[in-house]
């Protein structure tokens, strides 16, 4: 069973859909109190471990327990978790209050105690004064806050997001990622965000889950995942990285393969020192991407990318050297 420090506990948690085995044989325990994030490409389980969690879906195989119960077989209503997701779900008929209002009424809440506690929760949210408003009246940040507001109103003791910021643009779902982690330390309850957007995931997050092919590939803080990762996926789908199967390290760098290395760690045409790797490679692509340039350099058959600023960015068809520290490879052979 779960301590009284974890909130969720998967034990050989499996999933079929026919042949194809969505969750394989899952352990996984989720602090209480974490903001959590299940982080992978389409497929590769992330949603199906959270609608499990939530009761939408019966296991193939092992237990959930949350807060220390089994609730394998409690139906969704009998688990003390709430779940937002990327539609909103929102009734089109309701008013914001009455939408918010919707779960109490339905535990029998009186009229005046769901009142109250629909104000807080929209208060909570950002968003008094939009008690009346219809959510086809607000704009999409205001209908993904009324559905926060909906969902925390009954203080569940987990909140699930099934990629709450998917339909936002890119400047209203950086503003959402930011009052997202402040609603959670502001509630202190346990936060379990399932999304695609490596960046999200890292900025948002104190552990993640990165899934592949119904199975957790790693598990860590955001900065371990990014600095040492251990599969050349993880490296490949958290982040930037250029990744050197064992043929390209042996002939490249005259090093067992594979191993990984980040843009960043790349200097453009730098002085070379001890304990330092340098390839010659030839520049392919400039993009522009804000505050600094990508690089894309040919190395041999392989594709190098680095980073530069400033003034030292090279045109397409030069020639450059790639200086880096050895100590900044990660070994991905041995894990």
């Amino acid at each position: 069973m779960g301590s009284p420090e974890t909130a969720i506990n998967l034990v050989g948690l499996e999933k079929a859909f026919g042949a194809i085995k969505a969750v394989d044989s899952l352990d996984l325990q989720i602090h209480a109190g974490e903001f959590f994030s299940m982080l992978g490409p389409s497929g590769s389980g992330k949603t199906t471990v959270l609608r499990l969690i939530a009761g939408f879906e019966s296991p193939s195989a092992g237990s959930i327990q949350l807060f220390g119960k089994d609730v394998t077989t409690a139906a969704p209503f009998d688990r003390d978790v709430n779940t937002v997701f990327q539609d909103y779900a929102l009734f089109p008929h309701l008013s914001v209050q009455q939408n918010v209002e919707y779960g109490l009424r339905v535990r029998g809440v009186s009229k005046v105690e769901r009142a109250k506690l629909a104000k807080d929760a929209l208060a909570t949210v950002k968003l008094e004064g939009f008690e009346n408003r219809k959510p086809s009246q607000l704009s999409g940040g205001q209908r993904q806050r009324v559905a926060l507001a909906r969902a925390i109103v009954v203080r569940p003791k987990v909140l699930l997001l099934d990629e709450p910021l998917g339909a936002l643009d890119l400047k209203l779902r950086e503003q959402m990622q930011v009052e997202l982690k402040a609603l959670q330390r502001s509630l202190g309850i346990t936060f379990i965000f399932v999304t695609h957007d490596q960046e999200e995931a890292l900025s948002l997050s104190d552990r993640v889950a990165v899934f592949n092919a119904g199975r957790i590939e790693q598990l860590g803080t955001p900065q371990d995942l990014y600095e040492n990762p251990k599969s050349a996926f993880v490296a490949s789908f958290v982040g930037t990285s250029n990744v050197f199967d064992n043929n390209q390290a042996n002939q490249l760098l005259g090093l067992p393969g594979p191993v990984s290395i980040r843009p960043e760690r790349i200097r453009i045409n730098g002085v070379f020192a001890a304990g330092q790797k340098v390839l010659s490679g030839v520049v392919s692509e400039v993009i522009y991407v804000g505050v600094t340039h990508r690089v894309i350099c040919k190395v041999g058959d392989k594709q190098v990318i680095a980073l530069a600023s400033g003034d030292v960015v090279p045109e397409r068809g030069a020639v450059v050297s790639l200086v880096f520290n050895e100590s900044d490879l990660v070994n991905l052979g041995d894990r």
